[in-house]
């Protein structure tokens, strides 16, 4: 008897086609359940996520989904469609967080392919897909570009047509949307007293603090967003791969650096726009992420709120106050892990 092929094998390089529409799979909705999880699972401590009344005080609707937590529930449901055959997710661009995800609300996402580049070794090519997170009532809340370098199914195939977008450097502060108002803000509650007048462009800040990921950990973590990427999960498949091993979910990494940023950016807890990102570095079960954060920019959007522009650099067992980064050639570090560039929105002096 013949097998019959109904299971997913993901798409390949030759797949991807500039303008597709990839509709992904399984609207999840959110509750308090996973509020509580992602708090367990990351360490954060920014009082917006962690206190209704504080929350509303500071002109948000209640206690929110974190947009990270969002990011990665709207970033897990492309997996199947977009990375299942990846070697590698790249990098990010352009994110924009639109409006507050609220516990209850259900979020789904659709992808459009807006660039492909086939690579010299004919045997995996980069594919570029914007992106959108959309609630139940078909709102944008969040909005995004990645690339991916996706596994060709066959190296033989003719080379396909190279088409690469034009990304911007950064996210204007003028487009930054779904800053709240923060005319009330607790200092005391929050846990820090430094507002956007206290930050220096090119003032780098030291994290200090440090946190192991485990085997369990960063699978429960990954899982909670229903990524599905074979690299995270499959450790008799991955003894095969270069690394020989799992690697941690980067985006484990991304928020677990944010929650350790809040020693020294306490009152810098929501995200408001994604300019770029990179993983530069695997990290594996047992390593230890260390961040450290460098200011990039400062804007006014209000009376009482303004936005930081931060670079945050996750290292993994070493000194963050060393602010490993990169050398004079432009070359990683070897214990970067992840280099974040991102605006978040801070409350002004009073």
């Amino acid at each position: 008897m013949s097998a019959s092929v109904k299971s997913n094998t993901g798409n390949f390089f030759e797949d991807f086609r500039p303008g597709q529409t990839l509709v992904h799979a399984t609207p999840q909705t959110l509750t308090e359940g996973d509020v509580a999880l992602y708090r367990a699972l990351t360490g954060g401590r920014y009082a917006q996520y962690s206190s209704a009344e504080f929350a509303k005080a500071a002109g948000l609707p209640g206690l929110c989904i974190d947009p990270l937590h969002a990011f990665h529930v709207v970033f897990g449901k492309t997996v199947p469609d977009v990375s299942l055959n990846a070697v590698a997710n790249l990098g990010y661009a352009d994110g924009r967080f639109l409006r507050p995800v609220m516990p209850g609300d259900t979020l789904r996402a659709v992808s459009e392919v807006i660039g492909r580049k086939e690579n010299s070794t004919g045997r995996t090519g980069v594919v570029w897909v914007r992106t959108t997170g959309l609630n139940q009532r078909e709102e944008e809340v969040l909005s995004y570009v990645r690339w991916v370098m996706v596994n060709k199914r066959d190296p033989e195939t003719p080379s396909a047509e190279t088409v690469v977008p034009e990304l911007r450097e950064a996210v204007p502060a003028l487009a930054l949307a779904g800053y709240p108002a923060m005319k009330e803000w607790d200092f005391a509650a929050s846990g820090s007293r430094h507002v956007l007048e206290d930050y220096e462009i090119g003032e780098r800040i030291n994290h200090v603090d440090g946190m192991t990921v485990q085997e369990a950990e960063h699978q429960t973590a990954t899982r909670l967003y229903q990524n599905t990427a074979k690299v995270h999960f499959d450790f008799h498949g991955q003894k095969q791969s270069r690394f020989g091993k799992r690697l941690v979910y980067g985006g484990v990494v991304i928020s677990i650096a944010r929650s350790l940023a809040f020693n020294g950016l306490g009152n810098a807890g929501q995200i408001l726009a994604i300019n770029g990102g990179t993983h530069a570095g695997p990290l594996f079960a047992w390593d230890t992420i260390y961040a450290w954060s460098e200011v990039l920019d400062k804007a006014e959007l209000s009376e009482t709120c303004g936005a930081l522009r931060l670079r945050l650099v996750a290292v993994k067992d070493t000194d963050p106050g060393a602010f490993a980064w990169k050398d004079s050639a432009g070359k990683y570090d070897p214990a970067v892990l992840l280099d974040f560039d991102y605006w978040a929105a801070i409350p002004r002096a009073r």
